[in-house]
């Protein structure tokens, strides 16, 4: 989703990050039911129709219903779709690859968060697609210091992705900062060389968000003006956390955990909110 560059990059203080905590548990929790509950069978509209349903009883609005006239409340992407999927009637069959983004809004505060997972019998290069999608996010998300430099983060997650195998990682489309609005200053690339762009500063929240394939880089936009294909249809892989930088460590607050867990395994404390 196309956002404006050149503005300020907004600070936050503990309290607003509480807030955004708690958008980004309604992220994290209703991703977490969406991957428990898709089957088989299911339409993408009836995982639009989970999320629905989870921001009503969290008390959440949706940031992406509405946003630039995108249709609904999830974005689902399906095997060669990249991003920006717009859910319908599409069945989800054995063997596929979904990525489900979504947002959520509390107090005006924004969670952005994106997983993509396997349904039924997937094969291996889709499954260690999905495995190096998420690996490589959280090797950014441990580059989320303050003292660091932005594309400390692009670096690691591209580096991730080559020390794997040969996966591809998307160019045109970037994380992003995130607060008060969901797409906001600075663009975070999935690329390039480490040391470069802002200093990261206690206060900055940022969507990081990997986006991978197993064949070209290059994409297309589909006809709804919003679903991003690979051009070669090859399947891609997406996944994003929204963390926020404390003077503690990062504080990945779409994860359910804070992002304790996965930090721990990079050897980085994330805060623990506590």
């Amino acid at each position: 989703m196309a956002f404006r560059r050149g503005n300020r990059i907004e600070l936050k203080s503990h309290a607003q990050f509480l807030h955004m905590r708690q958008a980004g548990l309604v992220v994290g929790r209703t991703l977490e039911l969406v991957r428990q509950q898709a089957v088989v069978g299911m339409t993408t509209a009836d995982i639009d129709d989970i999320a629905r349903q989870q921001l009503r009883l969290a008390g959440a609005t949706s940031s992406f219903l509405g946003y630039h006239g995108f249709p609904a409340t999830i974005c689902v992407s399906v095997n060669e779709e990249v991003v920006h999927g717009i859910p319908g009637a599409r069945a989800l069959r054995d063997g596929d690859l979904v990525s489900v983004d979504f947002g959520a809004i509390v107090e005006g505060w924004h969670g952005d968060a994106a997983i993509s997972f396997g349904l039924g019998e997937i094969d291996d290069t889709s499954r260690r697609l999905i495995d190096v999608t998420e690996r490589s996010l959280w090797a950014g998300l441990a580059q989320a210091v303050a003292g660091h430099r932005l594309t400390d983060i692009s670096h690691a997650v591209e580096r991730c992705v080559r020390a794997d195998g040969d996966w591809h990682v998307i160019e045109d489309y970037v994380g992003h900062g995130i607060g008060t609005q969901m797409h906001m200053d600075p663009p975070v690339p999935n690329y390039g060389a480490a040391g470069k762009g802002p200093e990261l500063k206690v206060g900055m929240a940022l969507a990081v968000e990997p986006m991978v394939t197993v064949g070209t880089i290059d994409t297309r936009v589909l006809e709804d003006d919003w679903t991003v294909v690979t051009l070669d249809d090859s399947r891609a892989a997406h996944w994003e956390h929204t963390v926020c930088i404390t003077e503690a460590g990062p504080w990945v607050t779409t994860a359910l955990d804070g992002g304790v867990a996965k930090l721990a395994e990079l050897g980085v404390t994330a805060y623990s909110g506590s």
